[in-house]
């Protein structure tokens, strides 16, 4: 065995010399070594790949894939994804929470704190409405007041409208379905009703009430307080706001809505000239109108402001006989900021109850008598009852609806959609539906109106004549002549 042993390496010495031998060992040694760590490195760095990174980091603005790799590779190879631990990111933070307008109290000693109505002046020759006083806060102090954010609409948060282009039907508000109709009642954060302007592009575009270009921009632009009317059939005169300070005069927006017919009558009468301006009002031009009654057209733009001004935070509609006599801004701190709401009406100076305003209607021909029952027979049978002490603190079924003033948040809009709504299906009469539907709503959410004294509004807007009944009035008479006074000279 040692011969075969020492036979093998034998013939070594035969093919290199001594010396020699022990460096070829070495070099195979260095070589065996060499391949070893190799191999030991590239194991090490298959089972951690940071080990690479850490030693020859990435270029700028190059991405370590190393973990996308592995997970690749580790699906491949049959193992669920779902399994792989995905890279742990810092979460983004939370959106910030919306807020709202919560109100405010005067402070005490604020002379409009504790105020309260004097008792009415006892005068038996005049029984009818007058004014009463009203604490309004100074202008400078009620636009100091004006909330940064908009007041919380409980129940909807996201209002969208319905349209329908392709739908055949000739109506300006697509006159919904009884099902539809009782879905909008059904009150959800978010929601998508019918509210006029269902066809054209948008509000005033080939909607059956349209408005030239210039005067939708300007109307888009509108970013804070609108104050608007409308006279159709040239029914009414212009009557130009007084008292309004030098802030409202430059930021609220004064928007008069005139039919072709109104234009007409102030050109010819020389109120109108190309600057389409008559004092503080701009007037609007409206084309097609929608409905041939000109009380029915003219509630478009009294419920439909917030689709008409889709920037505008409050608007303030009075009808065109009254005369605006109080700043808007102290109208809108004493009836909807400093009370915490978003929509003011007025009661009825005189009629509380649905019922009795109906036949209040039926006996002064205000619509046709079986229009009006139909409507309320529809209403008794939806639950409508007689106002009576039970329904407090709802102070009235009947608005004195000459005068809105409200906030443009979805639930007021809401309101005001389906308000219009009622007066698109039924009769034109406002007050006979406006019960019905804030029922309905309240039911739902705790929003409700702020119903204020019938002599409260007649503070701020004075009352005047149509313009048919003033032609008719007999001109005054002619002044007397002055007084010659003769002095006797004394005996």
């Amino acid at each position: 065995m040692f011969k075969e042993k020492e036979g093998s390496y034998s013939g070594i010495p035969k093919f290199a010399p001594r010396k020699k031998v022990g460096m070829l060992l070495l070099c195979a040694v260095s070589l065996a070594v060499f391949l070893w760590v190799l191999f030991v490195d590239k194991d090490a760095q298959e089972l951690d790949p940071s080990i690479s990174n850490r030693l020859f980091p990435p270029e700028a603005g190059q991405k370590d894939n190393s973990t996308n790799i592995e997970s690749v590779e580790r699906t491949n190879v049959g193992q669920s994804a779902s399994t792989v631990q995905p890279l742990l990111l810092p979460s983004p933070p939370p959106p910030p929470r919306p807020v709202y307008f919560k109100g405010y109290t005067l402070p005490p000693g604020n002379p409009c704190e504790g105020f309260t109505l004097p008792p009415p002046p006892a005068d038996k020759k005049r029984t009818g409405p007058r004014p009463c006083p009203v604490c309004y806060l100074p202008v400078e102090q009620a636009i100091a007041l004006m909330p940064d954010a908009p007041s919380f609409s409980p129940g909807v948060s996201n209002l969208t409208y319905i349209h329908e282009e392709n739908s055949g039907k000739p109506e300006f508000g697509g006159y919904p379905s009884l099902m539809q109709r009782n879905d909008s009642y059904d009150i959800r954060e978010s929601m998508s009703v019918h509210c006029g302007f269902v066809k054209g592009i948008g509000p005033g575009h080939q909607t059956d009430f349209d408005i030239d270009d210039s005067d939708i921009h300007e109307m888009e632009s509108c970013r804070g307080v609108v104050v608007a009317s409308a006279i159709f059939g040239a029914f009414d005169l212009i009557r130009q706001p007084k008292n309004m300070s030098e802030h409202a005069k430059k930021t609220v927006c004064f928007h008069m809505f005139v039919d072709e017919q109104t234009e007409v009558f102030l050109r010819n009468s020389s109120e109108l000239d190309g600057t389409m301006r008559i004092g503080l009002w701009r007037i609007v031009i409206v084309h097609n109108l929608p409905y041939d009654d000109p009380r029915r057209n003219g509630k478009v733009p009294k419920l439909l402001l917030h689709r008409l001004f889709p920037s505008a935070r409050y608007s303030l509609w009075i009808d065109a006989k009254l005369e605006l006599v109080v700043d808007p801004y102290q109208i809108l701190e004493r009836f909807l900021w400093r009370k915490n709401a978003s929509f003011a009406i007025s009661r009825h100076y005189k009629r509380f109850d649905v019922f009795v305003e109906a036949e209040a209607n039926k006996v002064a021909g205000k619509f046709d008598n079986a229009s009006i029952d139909f409507q309320v027979e529809f209403y008794k049978k939806e639950g409508l009852t007689p106002y009576s002490a039970a329904k407090l603190p709802i102070t009235s079924d009947v608005p004195e609806g000459c005068v809105v003033v409200r906030e443009h948040i979805p639930i007021s809009n809401l309101f005001a959609c389906l308000w219009f709504n009622e007066v698109d299906r039924f009769t034109p009469r406002d007050q006979i539906s406006f019960a019905i539907v804030r029922d309905k709503i309240m039911s739902k959410t705790n929003w409700t109106v702020n119903m204020f004294l019938d002599c409260e509004r007649r503070n701020f807007v004075v009352q005047g004549y149509h313009r048919d009944i003033l032609e008719h009035w007999p001109p005054p008479p002619p002044p007397l002549p002055p007084l010659k006074l003769f002095i006797l000279n004394p005996l």
